[in-house]
């Protein structure tokens, strides 16, 4: 069974973690670090925020996926994922402590907020209530 929603989704979270992951890699280039953080402050929010969306991305996949499969989704499921996508960029630009330093509270919100919401539809979907 073809997963349109999940299968998009998986493949934007696979640029943003390419993208969380050059981020890094820039930094290294400049500091000449090449294991750890040497210290390097950047570097340290940069690889925290591509660990947070690993830790918390593989988790909205599954419950997206589990929806999808219980033929639950539609189009409120791609919305959720893509603002959920949104929030994690906002938070990895936010972890640079700048200007954009708001969008790291933001993407904490949507991020926990779909956490949330994908949890209770899918018990709800296993009650039979949705």
């Amino acid at each position: 069974m073809l997963l349109p929603t999940t299968l998009s989704l998986a493949a934007a979270a696979a640029l943003i973690n390419f993208w969380l992951a050059l981020r890094c890699g820039q930094v290294r280039s400049k500091s000449g670090v090449s294991i750890g953080t040497g210290g390097h402050d950047l570097l340290e929010r940069r690889m925290r925020a591509q660990l947070n969306f690993a830790e918390n991305t593989p988790w909205v996949l599954f419950l997206i996926a589990g929806i999808e499969l219980a033929g639950k989704g539609g189009q409120w499921l791609a919305v959720v994922g893509a603002v959920f996508m949104l929030g994690r960029v906002a938070h990895g630009l936010g972890m640079d402590g700048t200007a954009l330093a708001k969008g790291r509270m933001i993407g904490t919100i949507i991020t926990m907020l779909t956490l949330i919401g994908l949890s209770i539809a899918a018990v709800l979907i296993v009650l039979g209530k949705i």
